[in-house]
């Protein structure tokens, strides 16, 4: 019955290891998800290279990663991903939002080629395996693993997942912009009911009609949403770089205050759903 989810990156658009950054996190996006004794790792920002290390502490052999899209601050963490320079280790990496733009795998070896980067994807001697697929369809990655994925509104497009595993739901909503005073009904269907949602909350409200356009939301929209949706828990996810340790520690107060079922993500927190 286990369900554990591990937020090793939390922040968005870009890493911030600051004095100001260290309650929260300065890391970027990456989720690690264990259900049972399989391991799914949600988004390869640079969080992904302290879980590789994790992986490699715990003999992990196999995973697999899927991404919400391949923005920098979701995939540039890849490189460092210290076992899928291992020979016997196997990582299957899928991507909802490529199929007609070349593939997840060109990607992947793009951002790992001359003159950015060193060490091209071919020098990484685990076994990659690569998988594209179309956001909003539905999958087994293992017996009883059941995962439902969405579109979701983000420059070159986004993908939402829905984990459902024993019973229990597990929700990640990120990039992804709302509309003003219109939520968003492919969100709600996938969250309804769900145990946890992490969603981008970027933005506060205030914030917000000034980044119109960027692709993020924000934790009173997250409230919302999970709210209309019944859902049990919201972790607010994808922090502003500018929002520094005193503005999350008040922005999850001002949260709590409105639904007491909220919480800020932080780096190394581990929520048990099963």
């Amino acid at each position: 019955m286990r369900f554990d989810v591990k937020f090793w990156g939390v922040r968005g658009s870009i890493a911030c290891p600051s004095a100001r950054h260290v309650g929260f996190g300065g890391n970027t996006s990456c989720i690690e998800v264990v259900v049972g004794d399989q391991h799914i790792v949600l988004d390869a920002g640079t969080g992904i290279r302290g879980l590789g290390n994790e992986f490699e502490k715990n003999g992990v052999h196999f995973a697999h990663l899927l991404l919400t899209h391949t923005h920098w601050d979701h995939i540039n963490g890849f490189p460092f991903f210290a076992p899928a320079f291992v020979k016997d280790r196997t990582f299957k990496i899928m991507a909802g939002h490529l199929s007609d733009n070349g593939g997840v795998e060109a990607v992947f070896a793009g951002q790992m080629a001359q003159p950015t980067f060193p060490v091209p994807l071919e020098a990484m001697s685990g076994n990659l395996e690569f998988e594209d697929f179309r956001a909003g369809e539905e999958f087994e990655l293992n017996p009883g693993v059941k995962v439902v994925t969405a579109p979701l509104n983000h420059p070159s497009g986004a993908t939402g997942y829905r984990i459902e595993y024993q019973g229990k739901s597990l929700c990640y909503v990120t990039d992804t912009e709302h509309v003003i005073g219109k939520p968003d009904e492919t969100v709600l269907k996938l969250i309804e009911g769900a145990d946890l949602v992490i969603y981008d909350s970027t933005y506060t409200d205030d914030e917000f009609p000034a980044k119109i356009g960027w692709g993020h939301s924000t934790w009173q929209e997250g409230v919302r949403l999970c709210q209309a949706a019944n859902v049990k828990r919201l972790a607010i996810f994808h922090h502003d770089p500018d929002h520094e340790d005193p503005f999350m520690e008040q922005l999850e107060k001002d949260a709590q205050a409105i639904w007491p079922n909220v919480f800020v993500a932080r780096e190394s927190m581990t929520v048990q759903l099963g």
